[in-house]
């Protein structure tokens, strides 16, 4: 029964985008692909049909959206238009911490724009946040669709390695921002932290391998 709740929820947003957003033909399959990188999500983190029982809640970081939204926009290769509604609403739904329906908006930046590397970016960095900083196939996918439609963003990189970091993937995600820092420019504005960002990394790692003895 869950899965047809999903199924259906997905065919009406579909047709609230193409009928209420008066989505172009053009974008219909980005828009479908986009819902069915949802539900993969869904597939792959939840379990419907296994019985709830209580138990005391996870820790899990806190994600800051006002912090992530910044970030995203410190490493954009271009200017948001203030026209793009999608993005400016996707946006305020992330710095309140509603990561979900941050999502669910961006979507709309991707219909119009497959090639959009900034809306598959925060795509992808509102699916990580919405999971508690977990890295899921769908925001994989969305970080890997951001770095083909701009090889030289340096977003993408940057996003995917703190995601695998946290997601405990210790190793690739010091590979992802080691490999940014290599191909940044000298003066590249974001050089500075990223370089500090690995030694940290750096350091972490060699403490938890020290322990590991």
């Amino acid at each position: 029964m869950t899965w047809v709740m999903v199924i259906g929820l997905g065919l009406l947003a579909f047709g609230a985008l193409v009928i209420g957003f008066k989505a172009p033909r053009q974008g219909w399959e980005a828009i479908g692909a986009a819902l069915l990188v949802g539900i993969a999500g869904f597939a792959w983190q939840a379990s419907p049909d296994q019985p709830g029982a209580p138990k005391a809640p996870a820790q899990s970081p806190q994600i800051s959206g006002e912090a992530m939204v910044e970030a995203r926009k410190a490493l954009s290769q271009q200017t948001v238009p203030v026209a793009s509604q999608w993005t400016i609403v996707a946006d305020a739904f992330a710095r309140r911490g509603q990561f979900a329906e941050a999502a669910g908006v961006i979507r709309g930046a991707i219909a119009k724009d497959p090639h959009n590397a900034d809306a598959w970016l925060a795509l992808a960095n509102n699916l990580v946040a919405h999971a508690d900083g977990n890295l899921s196939p769908a925001a994989l996918y969305a970080y890997r669709r951001a770095a083909l439609a701009d090889p030289q963003h340096p977003g993408p990189p940057f996003f995917l390695g703190l995601a695998l970091a946290q997601s405990g993937r210790l190793a690739e995600g010091r590979a992802a921002w080691a490999d940014l820092l290599a191909r940044s420019p000298a003066n590249a504005p974001w050089r500075a932290d990223l370089q500090a960002r690995l030694a940290d990394l750096d350091a972490f790692i060699a403490r938890q391998a020290g322990t590991a003895r």
